[in-house]
């Protein structure tokens, strides 16, 4: 295991006006692992997930990702650090007016000059790759379809193809797979933790326990904005997940 962490939280909280989303979290995630992050509904993995790739910064503590923290770098420094960010959220963040194929090829826009960006807005670049990206998310079909005529599921798969070809470090996924059947679901998981050119690491926010028990090789659990379970997925037994999803 690398000596030098990916990411490094330290007394890390986090306040939306009087609510205290987060509070006192320490965290090291390591390059390559698979780390699942579990928790009821408002336990606060969105904010979570946010800080770890440089778009919240926190109301206390300190932030690491890659040993620079996000907060106190230029903008065009965080920029830098991003690209090596794969991001999937639950806004997923797509254009809908456009093709699908101009929605995936947004995942390599930071790494293009703007010249070549706008251009490729009127001849497509890199069409091997895109659709070398729609095929392991089983769209080849939806090259040329415009974004909104997909359906949810759809979507959400565009954004993971998008994910693909930004070849990302580090991904940041956040309930990637909350609209897709069980195998599609299991398919999303392998694809964003592999990659053939580099050691890619992975925490992804999950409602399934299963599917991190089989995806992932740690588990996270967030309860009332605190770190209540922190260990290797074998680790955890049935009875501390039913703890950390009781009702208080």
């Amino acid at each position: 295991m690398n000596a030098s962490p990916v990411l490094r939280l330290c007394g890390v909280g986090h306040r939306y006006g009087s609510n205290e989303a987060l509070r006192d979290l320490d965290l090291t995630v390591h390059a390559g692992e698979r780390v699942a992050v579990l928790g009821t509904s408002g336990a606060g993995k969105s904010t979570l997930l946010a800080l770890l790739n440089g778009s919240l910064t926190p109301t206390t503590g300190t932030v690491e990702v890659f040993g620079q923290n996000p907060a106190l770098l230029s903008a065009s420094r965080l920029r830098l650090l991003q690209r090596r960010i794969g991001t999937v959220s639950q806004r997923l963040a797509l254009i809908e007016q456009v093709r699908v194929l101009h929605n995936v090829n947004a995942g390599r826009l930071a790494q293009w000059s703007t010249p070549r960006a706008l251009a490729s807005l009127v001849w497509p670049r890199s069409l091997d790759v895109v659709r070398d990206a729609l095929a392991r998310v089983d769209l080849s079909w939806a090259l040329h379809e415009r974004t909104e005529r997909l359906s949810g599921g759809e979507r959400q798969r565009v954004a993971i193809a998008r994910l693909l070809v930004q070849e990302p470090e580090l991904v940041v996924a956040d309930e990637p797979v909350s609209g897709l059947d069980p195998v599609r679901a299991a398919q999303t998981l392998g694809l964003l933790g592999t990659s053939s050119s580099q050691v890619r690491t992975l925490v992804v926010s999950l409602h399934q326990p299963a599917l991190a028990r089989e995806h992932c090789a740690r588990m996270v659990g967030l309860r009332d904005g605190r770190i209540v379970l922190d260990d290797l997925v074998a680790g955890v037994s049935d009875a501390a997940l039913h703890d950390l999803y009781a009702l208080s």
